[in-house]
């Protein structure tokens, strides 16, 4: 159960830190929830990754509707690689490891 509000809580405090600070600032928000829900550590890597990669997605996504797909044919073009699958993958990796370090700083 602590897992489901860890993401939730994860997507939450990361699109409005998001909204109003730098793509960097979803990491202290993983970090942040990781450390006061107090997961397990592989549990906090796993819900970080989940929730960043979601929200992530759903944001491309969005944005790719509101542009017409423009920029995200361009990136096709250029990289092998879907652009959606590398926007989610590079997210859900700095979520999950801050959400790990939160979870192991609360350890010590």
């Amino acid at each position: 159960m602590k897992f489901f509000i860890q993401v939730i809580a994860t997507v939450i405090v990361c699109l409005v830190l998001q909204l109003f600070l730098p793509w960097w600032s979803m990491a202290l928000g993983a970090f942040g929830v990781a450390y006061f829900t107090g997961n397990k550590s592989f549990i906090s890597f796993l819900a970080g990754f989940i929730s960043i990669a979601l929200l992530w997605s759903v944001f491309a996504f969005y944005l790719d509707f509101k542009t017409d797909s423009i920029l995200t044919a361009k990136v096709n073009q250029l990289l092998p690689v879907n652009a959606f699958l590398l926007t989610a993958l590079v997210g859900a990796l700095v979520g999950g490891f801050a959400a790990l370090t939160g979870a192991l700083f609360k350890r010590k």
